[in-house]
């Protein structure tokens, strides 16, 4: 199968260039494709002629995109609607990579595909907006949601436990947040087998389980080996400039429909430590 990935620079990239190695393979970084140059991607869609394009690519500083309002938006709505329109151009099957902050995070229960979306933060309204536009402009189009990332590809919540547990005798992380952890290498996995699969529609794609913050880092620490105490802490507590999902838990109904089951993210986390390069001294 001939695919082309936008992103594979990036956290979940790492993973997923490497997991399509079967596949005709044409991968772009950031520096080899700005999303908001609609010739370059419609240039590099028709070089490629993929049967299927896989976008990873967007702005996701959370924060940043609250104080770049324009730039997100340039890069996660119209870069999208820009990759689209490329595809359908090419006949080319697309699945986009979008997140839980499309969702307030009010529900209390996982959400459901179906669920509406109302974002409470300019990353979570851009993805949303990129959402709802990709769907008009291919009905065919896969939107693959996940959410709370790590991995080895760039910076994630368990390199940077790490580091401060190393360095301190106590560290205080949020309590009052829900979601389920997602390990890279366990979403590119599939990813992939949703693109073999033709998948269409919305689908929820996270490791199974969920915790708050402060159980992942307590984990984290606990598994690690490390002498530090993790305390709870509200969010009241660590005000930051974009508002976060209190509770962004998603239903893995859309993804057993494809027959894909997703490992726990405690799973997830031991595979992650083991194959830390920086944590290998101190993982039991």
């Amino acid at each position: 199968m001939r695919v082309t990935l936008f992103g594979a620079s990036g956290l979940l990239g790492h993973d997923l260039v490497p997991a399509l190695s079967g596949e005709q393979l044409t991968a772009f970084s950031v520096e080899d494709a700005d999303l908001r140059d609609h010739a370059r991607i419609r240039g590099l869609v028709r070089d490629s002629r993929p049967e299927c394009i896989l976008l990873l690519a967007a702005y996701t500083d959370v924060d940043g995109c609250e104080s770049n309002r324009d730039l997100a938006f340039a890069v996660n709505c119209e870069g999208a609607v820009n990759v689209a329109e490329a595809a359908r151009e090419a006949g080319s099957r697309l699945l986009f990579v979008s997140t839980d902050y499309v969702f307030d995070g009010t529900k209390g229960s996982p959400y459901q595909t179906s669920d509406p979306r109302n974002p409470n933060s300019v990353y979570g309204e851009t993805k949303a907006r990129a959402e709802e536009q990709l769907i008009e402009i291919l009905p065919d189009v896969c939107i693959a949601r996940t959410a709370w990332l790590f991995g080895h590809g760039g910076k994630c919540f368990p390199a940077t436990i790490l580091k401060l547990a190393a360095a301190r005798p106590e560290i205080s992380v949020v309590n009052d947040q829900r979601g389920s952890p997602t390990y890279t290498c366990d979403l590119a996995s599939a990813l992939v087998k949703l693109c073999r699969a033709s998948a269409r529609g919305i689908v929820h794609v996270t490791n199974s389980g969920t915790c708050t913050w402060y159980e992942f880092a307590s984990e984290i620490v606990r598994a690690s080996g490390l002498p530090a105490k993790v305390k709870p802490v509200t969010t009241a507590e660590f005000p930051r400039p974009a508002r976060r999902p209190a509770y962004s838990v998603m239903s893995p109904d859309s993804l057993h429909a494809y027959d894909i089951h997703m490992p726990d993210w405690q799973d997830g986390l031991r595979r992650y430590l083991a194959s830390a390069p920086a944590a290998a001294s101190v993982v039991t």
